[in-house]
């Protein structure tokens, strides 16, 4: 991941509603939610979710799947597990191989795909 990439996502999370979004798909897992069950969970707007989603989206920190006429909304494991290193790939007084464990672990932990 570039510098460019981990801002693009790290701004994708830094608003409120966003960041709530992705909380709550980083509980559901790879089953996700869809895009109107999430809305209401959440006490947001049909149209202003779909403008959340698509910005968390296009930062690769959520995927959508289509399910018959809905649309599912879940974590995207990948982009979440290159942000979390990023953050980090620099930690441990230059070795990163510390680090990672605990990143996988804590995703592992909470997200099976």
């Amino acid at each position: 991941m570039d510098i460019s990439h981990a801002v693009s996502a790290l701004s994708a999370v830094a608003q409120e509603s966003r960041l709530k979004v992705f909380r709550l798909l980083i509980r559901t897992g790879s089953k996700g939610m869809a895009a109107g069950d999430i809305a209401r969970a959440l006490g947001v707007p049909h149209n202003t979710m779909s403008s959340h989603l698509a910005i968390l989206c296009r930062a690769k920190l959520v995927q959508a799947r289509k399910a018959g006429r809905s649309v599912i909304y879940a974590v995207d494991l990948e982009g979440t597990r290159a942000l979390l290193s990023f953050l980090v790939e620099d930690c441990c007084q230059g070795e990163p191989a510390v680090c990672g464990p605990v990143i996988e672990s804590t995703l592992s932990a909470c997200c099976s795909e």
